[in-house]
């Protein structure tokens, strides 16, 4: 008897190896668009799951931003149950504007699939990022210059939230749903060039790969796993550094190193309500200067309608 096709094979790996420290019984949901990538780990994890001893269900966002976008979401959790996953959700948000409509849209979706989760009591929530992904999210944040967390990339592991495909480049996931008779949904933003990251997948990174030849994907997402493991670092000296002391003191932020400083004061702003993928290291660099080059400037604006200054020796943030 023959095994499954090589690329049904290797998202089924993928997702065996991210669940494999859950207890048996554990809620695994899958976050699921109709797209390919995430349509293949949908059917990886109705696999799965089960052999493993888990319960496995699914999860669909509708955004509200593309007409018939209800009748799209409730095709999709359709297909989730047709797969065997069960409970299937299918949660409609509203997409705010700041930051962008891909920051906002991310948030939403980000906020709903949490909640979901937190409902449920789900173990873990798989999202379909694959190795694409990836490149194209440090090469938009060395385009913004947004430092080493954006060219860190997007973790494998965040609280709740796993990306078992980070491995795995999109023609995989797509050879895979063929395989299985699956239908993905091509979603018509994706080849809107209005939207930055459409344009780095369309244009920027085939250009690359034309002028330096090919392996820059995989070379973009090496160097985001190099940044990554440097940048939990600073991150935990950060948080070691400020424990005890306010680290919105102008002071104590004075005395901390620049690249533990700099982190301090994205959190914080982070925090105050700046989306995260609005926020450069441009307004990180003008927030510094708050405390290493105090003249008596009054505020600073940044993303998200949110005005940082310095009062009293601290560093205050409004909306």
């Amino acid at each position: 008897m023959s095994g499954p096709a090589p690329a049904v094979a290797a998202v089924r790996n993928a997702v065996r190896g991210c669940v494999a420290d859950l207890a048996p019984g554990d809620l695994v949901l899958v976050g699921c668009s109709g797209g390919a990538d995430s349509l293949a780990l949908a059917a990886a994890l109705a696999f799965v799951a089960p052999r493993g001893g888990l319960r496995a269900g699914g999860v669909t966002v509708d955004h509200g931003l593309q007409e018939d976008s209800a009748g799209r979401a409730a095709s999709v959790a359709s297909v989730l149950s047709g797969l065997g996953l069960d409970p299937v959700r299918q949660v409609s948000v509203s997409v705010e504007r700041a930051g962008g409509p891909e920051a906002a849209a991310r948030s939403a979706r980000y906020a709903a699939l949490s909640s979901v989760a937190a409902e449920l009591g789900a173990a873990a929530v798989l999202l379909g990022h694959t190795l694409d992904d990836q490149a194209e999210t440090v090469l938009l944040g060395l385009a913004r210059g947004s430092g080493p967390r954006s060219l860190a990339g997007m973790p494998p592991r965040r609280g709740v939230f796993r990306r078992p495909l980070l491995g795995l480049r999109r023609p995989v996931t797509a050879a895979a749903c063929a395989a299985l008779g699956l239908d993905p949904w091509e979603d018509p933003h994706n080849a809107d060039r209005r939207f930055a990251r459409v344009r780095v997948r369309l244009d920027a990174l085939p250009a690359l790969e034309a002028a330096l030849g090919p392996g820059v994907a995989e070379a973009l997402a090496r160097t985001a796993g190099q940044l990554r493991a440097d940048a939990e670092v600073l991150e935990k000296i950060s948080a070691e550094r400020t424990r005890g002391d306010s680290p919105l003191s102008a002071s104590s932020l004075a005395g901390l190193p620049g690249a533990v400083r700099t982190r301090v004061l994205r959190s914080a702003a982070l925090a105050a309500g700046c989306p995260a993928g609005a926020l450069t290291a441009g307004h990180v660099a003008r927030l510094e200067e708050l405390v290493t080059g105090w003249h008596g400037q009054r505020w600073i604006d940044l993303p998200g309608g949110v005005r940082a200054s310095r009062r009293a020796g601290k560093l205050c943030f409004e909306n």
